[in-house]
C-alpha cells in the first residue's frame, strides 16, 4: 500500500476539447525564457478513484554555488491523510539540480514505524562514478556503501521532474537516462505542442497547457511504472496542473490544489468559436 503515492516524476493531465473550437496557437520558436525559481511551492492532492488519499508538496528551496558549480536545491513532501486505511506515509525526496536539469545529488528519506531509512546518490559528473549510500537513519547503521560507474548524466525521481518542465518548446521524443533503485533505466517522454485546456477545482477558468505522455519500462522509488501522461501550464514557468499516472496498484490523480510562485497565476486558456 505504500506504493499508492509518487512524486510528480512526470506529471500528466486528463483534457476534453471543446468541439468547433479555434484554439490560440503561441509561436513556439521564440520559445519561453523557462527557469526555476527559488521559493516556488506547488502543492497536489493525490487521489485513488473517489478516495483522497494526502498531499505532495514540491518546492524549489535554494540556489547554490560550491566549487563553482551552481545547482537548485529542490525537494518533494509525500505525506497521506490521517485515517486513510492501511495507508500510513511520510516520505521526503531531495535533489540538486544543475542549470542543465540533471541531478547532481539525490537524497529519499522513508519513514517506518520502527525507523527512518535513507538514500543517497551522489552524481560526481566529471569522475564518471555514481556513489550509493543506503541505511538507517536512527540509530546509524549502513547497509549498502558503494560506486558504480557513470558513461552519461543521469536523472533522479526528482530531478527528472524539473528537466521535463523546462523542456518544452517542441515536438519531440527523448529517452531519458535515470538512475532509480540503483539501476540505469530510461524514461520516455514524448512533448508535444498544441495548447489545450485544463479545468481544475483551484480556478474559475480553463488554464492553457502543453501536453505530453511517455512510458517507464521499470517500478521506480515512487511506484510509477508503465504510461503516464501530463499537462504543463502553457507559460514560462511549465508548472504541472493536473496528472494521471499508473502505480503499482492502479492509477491515481493528482491535481493543483495551491501554489506559491512570485507573479504567477494559471495562463487562461482562450479559443474562438467558429
Amino acid at each position: 500500500m505504500r506504493n499508492f503515492f509518487i512524486v510528480l516524476i512526470i506529471p500528466i493531465s486528463l483534457f476534453f476539447f471543446a468541439p468547433g473550437d479555434e484554439h490560440i496557437v503561441y509561436d513556439l520558436d521564440i520559445p519561453f525564457n523557462r527557469s526555476m525559481q527559488v521559493g516556488e511551492e506547488l502543492i497536489y492532492e493525490v487521489s485513488y478513484s473517489l478516495l483522497k488519499l494526502g498531499r505532495v508538496t514540491i518546492k524549489v528551496k535554494d540556489k547554490k554555488i560550491i566549487n563553482g558549480r551552481t545547482y537548485f536545491s529542490t525537494a518533494a513532501y509525500i505525506d497521506s491523510y490521517s485515517g486513510i486505511p492501511f495507508v500510513d506515509l511520510h516520505q521526503i525526496y531531495e535533489s540538486h539540480v544543475s542549470t542543465n536539469y540533471y541531478s547532481e545529488y539525490f537524497r529519499g528519506l522513508v519513514r517506518y514505524e520502527d525507523h527512518t531509512s535513507y538514500t543517497e546518490y551522489r552524481f560526481s559528473q566529471g569522475k564518471g562514478v555514481i556513489n550509493i549510500k543506503k541505511g538507517k537513519v536512527y540509530p546509524p547503521e549502513v547497509w549498502i556503501d558503494s560506486i558504480t560507474s557513470a558513461d552519461k548524466k543521469y536523472q533522479d525521481g526528482l530531478s527528472i521532474f524539473f528537466y521535463a518542465r523546462m523542456n518544452f518548446g517542441k515536438d519531440k521524443t527523448e529517452n531519458v537516462p535515470c538512475f532509480v533503485n540503483e539501476k540505469k533505466v530510461y524514461t520516455k517522454i514524448n512533448f508535444y505542442t498544441e495548447p489545450t485546456e485544463v479545468s481544475i477545482d483551484a480556478v474559475d477558468y480553463d488554464i492553457s497547457c502543453l501536453h505530453l505522455d511517455g512510458e517507464t519500462d521499470f517500478v521506480s522509488v515512487f511506484g510509477l511504472t508503465g504510461y503516464f501522461e501530463g499537462w504543463f501550464s502553457n507559460d514560462e514557468a511549465s508548472i504541472p496542473v493536473i496528472a494521471k499516472m499508473k502505480v503499482i496498484i492502479g492509477n491515481i490523480t493528482l491535481e493543483l490544489k495551491q501554489w506559491k510562485r512570485e507573479g504567477w497565476n494559471p495562463p487562461r486558456y482562450i479559443s474562438m468559436k467558429n
